[in-house]
């Protein structure tokens, strides 16, 4: 098969990403360690005015990778990191590597079920989670209310101001962030202190160990794990540094959430693998990232197409000095061409489109940033070391020609080694190498691909993948309704949203459209909940009852 895939992005005249040699076979954690070694002094977190260099980041890791050795982890061993962007994350991130365990990470505003699914199907033993309440959100609730039912051996907590300036953290109370106590958890800052830096990490095989657990829907409903080795990653971030190209005089802004892959792999692994400097923001606010860019002289911006379109339209945004950007990846979902001329006027930069999933460690394609034409609306030729074709939906061994729409597949050293404990799974989307994305291309004659649709009924949120089945299935619980159906409709700011079709069991019943969502918004993630919902007499269905979700898409006006 591999030998009838047309490669004409071979002869494209591109960045040199296809001279580019593989990158050494090392650990995650090596990272860290190599650009501890070399750059010991730069600046490696900037946090709310609290700066770290490399040799802290890397001591301070060291010292948690100790601390879970002492508590019993040995290699292998599944350890969930449950918290939002603070210097916490990449502490446990590099420690639990160290260690030689796996890293599992959470979404923080997971909701019990959602959180208890993970833990459960990962069978993570230890948590490190955030014990604070910030404005009247609990980050630590769902995992409070679902630990009893789970097998957890520890869990450490740690506050979001920990490592704040003095000041800020005196002044933190006032904003409405409060450390709440936590019965049964063990302190991050005191096992930091009580334990040396651990002598050695634990060895492992980079190319056939599993560094990461990923959460993605996939292509079915059920949530997977996709096992990312360590060369996956390194992989990954290594190829993207060669690109940008990125180099230790970077400052890279990290608003993107880190247990999500993109930003896990292009705002942290990448600048780490480097010795760049990380500027990390709890979350995207935007005239906070634009002050941040100012102040900071920020270099390097990557984030979803929301993010952009944010900056694009805040009239004050010509009122803040964004010169300092020269290069900005977007991704999650397509970045519209306007969105990309608009945010390059104001910053001076160079804003290229990429694609990537969970699967995939993430980054498959995208736009030459340096030397190559971009190309609206295209994600882009293959990455480095990286094969991609388009294959005919339902026979999947006939490997389309220029031009012809079908299911894009890709292979090379950053696609994952399968669903953890769903062989079937694995099997239906991994093909002698090949991954399967679900995704819907096309490519032209200079190798570039395009998005066209999706196979598969997953909703795109700003980059999150939302399931329908998942939504329909809490809406049923709903004791007023009778049926549902939930689509993804077109979104100015998150690409898509989740619209929810709702057939009521008495039609004479008051039941508003925001009531329906706040139901959910108590189940759910914020957004997977539904943003739009249509009240309607029934559903249309096939013969043996499965809803049509063809049709309901029929009945909603779609963006030209």
């Amino acid at each position: 098969m591999q030998d009838l895939v047309e490669r004409p992005w071979l002869k494209a005249k591109l960045d040199g990403r296809y001279a580019i040699p593989p990158p050494e076979k090392r650990p995650v954690y090596a990272l860290l360690t190599d650009s501890a070694k070399m750059h010991p002094d730069n600046l490696c977190i900037h946090y709310q005015g609290r700066n770290f260099t490399y040799a802290e980041v890397d001591e301070i890791s060291s010292r948690f990778a100790s601390a879970l050795v002492s508590l019993g982890v040995k290699k292998g061993d599944r350890v969930a990191i449950f918290m939002p962007n603070i210097p916490q994350l990449v502490f446990a991130y590099f420690g639990v590597l160290k260690a030689g365990g796996i890293v599992v990470m959470c979404n923080p505003i997971y909701k019990e079920k959602e959180l208890e699914y993970q833990l459960r199907d990962s069978g993570a033993e230890i948590v490190v989670a955030t014990r604070t309440v910030v404005k009247g959100l609990d980050l630590f609730g769902s995992l409070e209310a679902c630990r009893g039912r789970l097998s957890l051996r520890h869990v450490i907590a740690t506050s979001v101001t920990d490592y704040l300036p003095p000041l800020k953290k005196r002044l933190a109370g006032l904003v409405g962030v409060k450390d709440k106590p936590r019965a049964d958890t063990l302190d991050f800052v005191k096992l930091i202190g009580s334990n040396p830096p651990l002598g050695a990490p634990v060895g492992v095989d980079p190319v056939s160990d599993i560094a990461l657990l990923q959460y993605t829907g996939g292509t079915t409903g059920i949530a997977k794990g996709a096992m990312l080795t360590h060369y996956n990653l390194v992989s990954n971030a290594v190829y993207g540094d060669y690109l940008f190209p990125v180099t230790e005089k970077d400052v890279s802004l990290c608003a993107l959430p880190l247990f999500h892959i993109y930003g896990m792999t292009v705002t942290m692994n990448m600048p780490i693998a480097v010795g760049a400097s990380i500027v990390l923001l709890p979350s995207f606010h935007v005239e906070e990232v634009m002050k941040t860019i100012q102040k900071m002289k920020v270099t390097l911006f990557s984030g979803a197409p929301a993010m952009y379109i944010a900056i694009n339209s805040k009239p004050e945004a010509k009122n803040f000095d964004l010169r300092s950007v020269r290069a900005c990846m977007s991704g999650g979902s397509a970045l519209p061409p306007a969105v990309r001329k608009k945010f390059m006027a104001l910053t001076g930069g160079n804003l290229v489109e990429g694609y990537g999933l969970s699967e995939t460690s993430p980054v498959t394609h995208v736009n030459p940033l340096t030397n190559g034409v971009v190309k609206d609306g295209s994600i882009g030729p293959p990455f480095s070391e990286t094969d991609a074709m388009v294959v005919d939906i339902a026979d999947r061994s006939k490997i389309l020609s220029m031009g012809e729409a079908g299911e894009l597949a890709v292979k090379g050293p950053q696609v994952m080694k399968g669903y953890w404990n769903h062989k079937e799974e694995t099997d239906a989307v991994l093909k002698d190498g090949w991954f399967l994305t679900g995704d819907i291309a096309k490519m032209d004659e200079d190798g570039y691909f395009y998005i066209v649709d999706r196979k598969k009924d997953m909703i795109n949120v700003g980059g999150f993948k939302v399931y329908p089945r998942e939504v329909e299935d809490i809406l049923f619980e709903h004791p007023d309704i009778k049926e549902a159906g939930v689509i993804g409709v077109p979104d100015d700011f998150s690409g898509e949203a989740v619209k929810a079709f709702v057939v009521l069991k008495d039609p004479d019943k008051k039941l508003t459209e925001q009531e329906v969502i706040d139901f959910c918004l108590k189940r759910l993630a914020k957004f997977k909940a539904p943003k739009k919902v249509e009240f309607v007499k029934d559903l249309p269905k096939t013969l043996i009852g499965k809803v049509l979700r063809r049709k309901l898409r029929e009945l909603t006006p779609q963006r030209s």
